[in-house]
C-alpha cells in the first residue's frame, strides 16, 4: 500500500462498493466489545450510534442513511436549518461515531459477528 497522499485519495475516490462498505466501519462501545469480542463493525442503517466529535458531540440517534459515495452517515436528530428554513441532515464521518446498539435483523451480519468474535 502506498504512503503517497495522492494515491491514498485516488484509492478512496475509486474504491468499489465492497471496499467502501468496509471503510464505513465504526468502533463499538465497551459493552458491545465485551459481548461480541470485536472492536469495530461496518455501520448499517438501524444501528444506534453516539457522536463523539463535532458540533453534535454526545448526541445519540439511529442511523437513517449510509452514504457510501461520500463516506458519510445521516443520523436522526442531527440536522441543521438552512437560511430558507429547510432542515437538512448534518452528515457525520464514521470515524467520529461509536456504535451503542446493533441492528441484528440481518442474518449475514449475525454470521459476520460470529466469524469475527
Amino acid at each position: 500500500m502506498s504512503k503517497q497522499p495522492r494515491k491514498q485519495r485516488k484509492f478512496l475516490y475509486n474504491a468499489p462498493l465492497h471496499v467502501r462498505h468496509r471503510l464505513m466501519s465504526a468502533t463499538l462501545s465497551e459493552e458491545l466489545r465485551e459481548r461480541y469480542g470485536i472492536r469495530s463493525l461496518p455501520v448499517k442503517s438501524g444501528d444506534t450510534v453516539e457522536i463523539m466529535r463535532g458540533d453534535f458531540r454526545e448526541h445519540e440517534g439511529k442511523v437513517e442513511k449510509v452514504d457510501l459515495k461520500n463516506y458519510r452517515l445521516m443520523i436522526e436528530g442531527v440536522s441543521v436549518q438552512k437560511p430558507d428554513g429547510n432542515k437538512v441532515y448534518h452528515t457525520v464521518h464514521p470515524s467520529n461515531i461509536m456504535i451503542v446498539e446493533l441492528d441484528l435483523d440481518d442474518e449475514e451480519r449475525n454470521e459476520l459477528i460470529e466469524r469475527k468474535g
